[in-house]
């Protein structure tokens, strides 16, 4: 979008929240760089060049905006409804990879050479990896400074700085101010109580109905590793440096985020997982406006605008998850899914709440024995063909997954069919456009609407919804009484 001048221009003048994290507008005559939204009056067209990322401003030598701070921005949406090269590189970036295994450890995981991948980060945002991962650490770092009382030491390398000068000089490079400055800039507050606990605001693109959202992850919670507590869900995290607790609050201009990390170096991945749970990066005006375009569709739409696609922390634990649930009710889904918490999970301690445990990894699932578990033969073979599969590195699940070759390994195990393949795809993949035409749900809520019921009539009917046909279901879904679609008491 950032070539679009003119359009951008428009944006800029209106002060258009949506276009948040789309494109950043540098301003030549002061140096600095913004969001559309800044408060500031808008320069003049001819002081304005856009750029498609806050590295590629960075790396043109501008400085970020000390008033609507573009770097909290929400992330492009474009990363969430791609599959290609630079979309899967730009989540594994978000997801802390280039910090823990370099530009060629994120090339590895992609399959191209470290050549290309930055050649295709660069044409496209102007930036390439290490950059991008460059801008990353120096929000992480803002963020440490202005809600912890760490020292500056210990903040640098938790928000992956290879020095204390570098962290220095990054900081002072991106915000024109010093670390012991920004602290000096942020609100007061009484420290934290509890080690390593931080409090933070989750940023969206309205609207956003929480309904379905946390109703869903309430309503399918695993005891011991998911909670709905005091208007929050809260969830234990395995991260790659330790684990984690979060809290996540719904608030009408943002989500409240307190999490508490065994190791700080974790925040950036903790933080990216959240948003990626909450579907936080979506662009629900355009969501919306494609599915309003359907006259059945659209009642729905304005009844409760802005549903989002409830997601998953963990890719592997989702698939599990799903295994266990296939033509079982909710609740015998989460009794299946405690049983196993409690034999094999990682016990963890939490002091806020009632967590106890973190999900099982697929190692400690491929060493279950079969007979212990307590369902039919032919799904007992289904879950050890997969957790083995996962553990062994032959199915990986991913951010940077590639969605149409991950779903065709899925449809290639053993007792996955459509609908199995299809929930993962768009809970745990992340595919935008994933549609579960045989779901009960959906097939019920089709023929109430006047859609057609059918698999095959339902799918055909459903191309106009394309690419936003996991929104759809949600949609769909809502129009039913299940507990999953509303946000609990």
């Amino acid at each position: 979008m950032h070539t679009d001048t003119e359009r951008c221009v428009r944006a800029v003048r209106s002060k258009d929240a949506r276009f948040d994290g789309w494109f950043f507008t540098a301003v030549l005559t002061t140096g600095i760089y913004c969001r559309p939204s800044c408060p500031v009056v808008p320069p003049k067209p001819e002081n304005m060049v856009f750029h498609p990322s806050a590295a590629a401003c960075q790396q043109a030598g501008f400085r970020a905006c000390k008033r609507c701070r573009p770097d909290t921005s929400p992330g492009s949406p474009e990363w969430n409804r791609r599959a290609d090269l630079v979309a899967r590189a730009m989540r594994l970036i978000a997801d802390g990879v280039v910090d823990r295994e370099g530009v060629p450890g994120l090339a590895t995981r992609l399959g191209y050479s470290t050549r290309q991948v930055e050649r295709q980060l660069l044409a496209e945002l102007g930036a390439g990896p290490l950059a991008l991962a460059r801008a990353q650490r120096a929000q992480t770092a803002r963020l440490l400074v202005e809600t912890t009382g760490l020292p500056m030491a210990q903040i640098a390398f938790a928000a992956g700085f290879s020095s204390i000068r570098t962290f220095n000089d990054t900081v002072r490079e991106v915000f024109a101010l010093s670390p012991s400055d920004l602290r000096a800039r942020a609100p007061k507050k009484n420290p934290r109580p509890t080690p390593g606990a931080l409090s933070l605001r989750l940023p969206f693109r309205a609207p956003l109905n929480p309904d379905n959202l946390f109703g869903h992850l309430a309503a399918t919670a695993v005891p011991g590793v998911e909670e709905w507590r005091d208007g929050a869900y809260r969830r234990t995290l395995r991260l790659p440096y330790g684990h984690g607790i979060v809290a996540l609050t719904p608030r009408p201009d943002h989500i409240a985020c307190r999490l508490t990390l065994s190791d700080l170096r974790d925040l950036p991945v903790a933080i990216s997982r959240c948003r990626r749970l909450l579907d936080l990066d979506a662009d629900p005006v355009a969501v919306d406006d494609q599915l309003r375009t359907d006259p059945v569709l659209a009642p729905l739409v304005d009844k409760a605008p802005g549903r989002r696609v409830p997601r998953t922390v963990d890719e592997a634990e989702f698939a599990v998850r799903a295994v266990l649930g296939q033509q079982v009710s909710t609740a015998a889904a989460r009794t299946h899914a405690a049983r196993l918490v409690t034999a094999h999970g990682e016990s963890v301690d939490d002091p806020e709440g009632g967590l106890t445990h973190l999900f099982p990894s697929p190692g400690a699932l491929a060493a279950v024995d079969p007979e212990t578990l307590a369902m039919p033969r032919t799904r007992r073979a289904t879950f050890t063909t997969l957790v083995r599969r996962l553990a062994d590195g032959d199915l990986h699940l991913g951010v940077e997954s590639d969605w149409p070759e991950a779903r065709a390994r899925l449809l290639a195990l053993p007792g996955f069919g459509p609908w199995t393949a299809d929930v993962i795809a768009m809970r745990a993949l992340g595919d935008p456009d994933a549609f579960l035409p045989t779901d009960l749900g959906v097939r019920r809520a089709a023929r109430e609407l006047g859609l057609p019921s059918t698999p095959a009539a339902l799918t055909a009917r459903a191309a106009a919804w394309r690419p936003w046909r996991a929104y759809a279901v949600q949609y769909l879904w809502a129009t039913d009484n299940h507990p999953i679609n509303f946000l609990p008491v």
